[in-house]
């Protein structure tokens, strides 16, 4: 009996292995979208492409941050919908690094982006095809992603834990019906743990006001990675502060997206700590941006492409990482 207590103490005397964390890379693609998650088991999410041409530079971007990463494939590619900014850079990529899945909302109803669409299904056969709908999940190993929005379709019911009457659904400020890609877009909800961070996309207003209106079909996040770059037809105040999130990321670029209008949203929204942007808004000025040392890239001159890193644990606890300067903060539940 001694011996085994001598052995239990002896294991209680070294600490626990912390876990691996969920890594969240938000590339700079100039305006456009390109964020790379990370799972513990290894598995890679990556959350569209930016746009093609600009001599590759968006693809060699998004390769430079998988080779930090430590990734050398692309296991789930998650399009939003297909805009040049989204989905423009699938082709390029594809030359880099090999892509197993590949993850949209299904067939493109806007007739101005048959082009776009037909270089990324031409590249999309070459793996598996997965058409995803709301409330489904995309089974990534050691995260849970869940499929919000899809298609003009949103989840009907209530996520565990949500479904409460949403306080802020008091105006619902209706504009007309979006009937380009936006719209459509595919939007997520991941989750690790305690942990959690929304992705949807160009989700547009009405849309954004359906999915937590009259009651709040999502509950709480930790991360708001806002939606449709920060520009002023996205960002309901509805939903931004009905999902309270501690923290935003803005994937803007210097002259699109960072609207005043959303910024003071985000801003003001109930429990909000920092927006963190990947460049300073020029529409914004002096008032609506954040500190220089929350932006990855502070200038419109000699942009280098930096990109920010958000690190997840399942307690809850995340840090985030300016790539321009090395500057880290930390944020706890």
């Amino acid at each position: 009996m001694k011996s085994i207590l001598a052995f239990l103490a002896f294991l209680c005397a070294f600490p626990a292995a912390a876990a691996k964390p969920l890594d969240v890379y938000f590339v700079d693609v100039e305006g456009g979208q390109a964020t790379l998650f990370v799972s513990p088991s290894g598995q890679s999410m990556l959350v569209d492409t930016g746009w093609a041409g600009f001599n590759n530079r968006d693809a060699d971007r998004i390769a430079a941050v998988a080779k930090l990463a430590g990734i050398k494939q692309i296991d789930y590619l998650v399009t939003t919908h297909y805009h040049s900014d989204h989905v423009g850079g699938v082709p390029q990529l594809s030359a880099k690094l090999p892509i197993r899945n590949f993850v949209d909302h299904g067939a493109l109803l806007e007739p101005a982006q048959e082009k776009l669409y037909s270089a990324y299904t031409a590249v999309r056969d070459s793996g598996k095809h997965i058409e995803a709908k709301p409330g489904e999940t995309i089974p990534i190993k050691g995260i849970d992603v869940k499929v919000l929005s899809a298609a003009g379709n949103e989840i009907t019911s209530a996520l565990p834990g949500a479904g409460q009457p949403n306080p802020y659904c008091k105006d619902p400020q209706a504009r007309p019906v979006d009937t380009t890609e936006n719209a459509r877009s595919l939007g997520t909800l991941i989750t690790y743990g305690k942990f959690r961070i929304i992705d949807l996309g160009d989700l547009t207003w009405n849309k954004e006001y359906e999915l937590v209106c009259p009651n709040n079909k999502v509950g709480t996040v930790d991360v708001y990675l806002v939606t449709h770059h920060g520009m002023n037809m996205s960002s309901h105040p509805a939903i931004v502060d009905a999902l309270h999130p501690r923290v935003a990321i803005m994937n803007n670029g210097a002259r699109k997206g960072g609207t005043p209008e959303a910024w003071t949203t985000i801003h003001d929204a109930p429990g909000i700590q920092d927006i963190w942007q990947l460049h300073y808004a020029v529409a914004g000025g002096s008032k609506t941006n954040a500190a220089e040392e929350l932006i990855a890239n502070p200038s419109e001159e000699g942009d280098k492409g930096n990109w920010l890193k958000l690190s997840a644990q399942p307690d809850g606890v995340f840090t985030v990482t300016n790539g321009r300067t090395g500057f880290s903060k930390t944020y706890k539940p």
